[in-house]
């Protein structure tokens, strides 16, 4: 090997860099592209889903809350509370219904939003599909 860097050799690393990362970009994306479809989970959306989701987000859930790994880290992750709630949206529905108005000295603990049953009933709906998006395993335990 010549102990010379000339431009030659700086101008071909560069070339041959640029074409390898090209190449791996474009093999990535068609993989993602191929991928994504496969998970797609669309005809479990309702109307009560798509009203969870409006609930969810007018009530600044993910202000506390993490689902599916985004948002806050006050709260526990609700990507698999559907799960760990034994796959019950009646559970989810008290769970939310039992929340105090005030909250408990020296622990964290939700406040009561006063919701309508169909809001209650559509964020269970909504967490319930939720849990069933593949994602791959994440969160990484039932706890979230």
């Amino acid at each position: 090997m010549s102990e010379v860097f000339t431009k030659s050799m700086a101008r071909n690393i560069y070339y041959g860099g640029s074409v390898f990362f090209i190449l791996l970009f474009l093999a990535l994306t068609f993989d993602t592209s191929s991928e994504v479809p496969k998970r797609d989970n669309h005809e479990a959306i309702t109307a009560q889903v798509a009203l969870g989701k409006k609930v969810w987000e007018e009530n600044d859930c993910i202000g506390c809350h993490t689902l599916l790994g985004e948002g806050a880290y006050f709260a526990p992750e609700l990507g698999n509370v559907y799960k760990r709630f034994g796959n019950s949206t009646e559970a989810i529905v008290g769970f939310i219904k039992s929340r105090p108005v005030e909250g408990v000295p020296g622990r964290r603990s939700m406040p009561q939003f006063n919701l309508s049953d169909e809001e209650l009933q559509a964020v269970a709906e909504f967490l319930k599909y939720t849990s069933e998006i593949n994602t791959s395993n994440w969160p990484p335990n039932i706890q979230g």
